[in-house]
């Protein structure tokens, strides 16, 4: 092997070289939206509810789930008769 031949890197090490330096790139842009989204309702994401919104747990919505849902798609065996 060549000293030319010694530092050549495949067309693969590059591509993943580059990929990962655009999932970076990605994280480092996605983390600054967020943080100004979270500036912008107050520095706290996601907003705190206010004193006189409804409890959290009220607007929860699976305290509104009837008994029976909760087995939809459950196979019972038929009764006989």
């Amino acid at each position: 092997m060549s000293p030319e031949n010694a530092g050549a890197r495949s067309l693969r090490e590059i591509e993943l070289e580059v990929l990962e330096e655009g999932r970076e790139w990605t994280r480092q842009r996605l983390e600054q939206k967020l943080q100004q989204e979270a500036n912008r309702h107050g520095g706290v994401f996601p907003p705190q509810p206010s004193k006189s919104s409804p409890s959290a747990k009220a607007t929860d919505g699976s305290t509104n789930r009837g008994g029976r849902r909760a087995n939809r798609g459950v196979v019972r065996p038929k009764r006989r008769r």
